[in-house]
């Protein structure tokens, strides 16, 4: 029996927080973005999510189409103008103005929460936005969104070569979410260095890849892992919450 397993990540903020973790992650100059690159990266969580059959809200697809639009348009050759013509607004403007305010209420979002933890005398982890004259950070444990180990899904996917249709049969193997998280949990707990995301992933099965990845979310969610990453594009390591 085949079926289509559907799953809805709450985790996932929205398109421009997907753009600005690209931003930030590729150390891109937010006032002069390039489109081609940011479309090209963009795409890559779009299609993982696709292959995953995950069930992707509409706005994601709709900043794909517009950002699909922008390259196109970025790739015209330029007419050249004469001095009595008017100024040609950037193409880009829309998207940069869109992006520097979300920017801003996130931030403002973040020292609320800051002043709030400090309130409650709770620590926690520096922003993940930087400005773009800042360096870029060594990130420290827990210092993984849910886009990190999406790519990192999609790199495994690309590293045992499942370009190919996955397996959707149905088994009497498969398990609940809740049962993952159990069996995850236990092989972390084992090792005491860690184990890598994509030791995780030893049935080619969809189902079990999707449950696998909901599985290690729900567990970061109620801090019973923790995730590692050096800096970004480095392999993730996941520990026990108490390690």
């Amino acid at each position: 029996m085949n079926v289509s397993y559907e799953v809805k990540l709450d985790a996932f903020e929205g398109p421009l927080d997907l753009l600005l973790h690209l931003i930030y992650q590729y150390e891109i100059d937010i006032y002069d973005i390039p489109v081609a690159q940011i479309t090209e990266q963009y795409m890559v969580y779009i299609h993982t999510m696709q292959r995953l059959e995950l069930n992707i809200a509409s706005e994601y697809l709709v900043m794909a189409s517009t950002l699909l639009a922008l390259k196109s348009q970025m790739l015209l050759p330029k007419q050249e103008l004469d001095e009595e013509d008017e100024y040609v607004e950037d193409p880009r403007q829309e998207l940069m103005e869109r992006l520097i305010v979300y920017k801003k209420y996130k931030e403002a979002a973040k020292k609320l929460e800051e002043k709030e933890s400090d309130a409650l005398g709770i620590y926690t982890r520096p922003p993940v936005l930087a400005d773009k004259e800042s360096t870029q950070p060594v990130m420290e444990k827990g210092d993984v969104s849910v886009y990190d180990m999406l790519a990192a899904l999609a790199h495994v996917l690309d590293r045992k070569r499942w370009n190919e249709p996955l397996e959707t049969t149905v088994k009497r193997t498969d398990i609940s979410i809740e049962q993952r998280m159990e069996q995850v949990l236990e092989s972390v707990s084992r090792c005491v260095d860690g184990i890598h995301f994509n030791e995780l992933f030893t049935v080619r099965s969809r189902t079990h890849i999707v449950v696998t990845f909901m599985a290690v979310l729900e567990l970061m969610k109620n801090n019973d892992v923790i995730c590692e990453q050096k800096r970004h594009f480095d392999d993730i390591i996941i520990y026990a919450g108490g390690a």
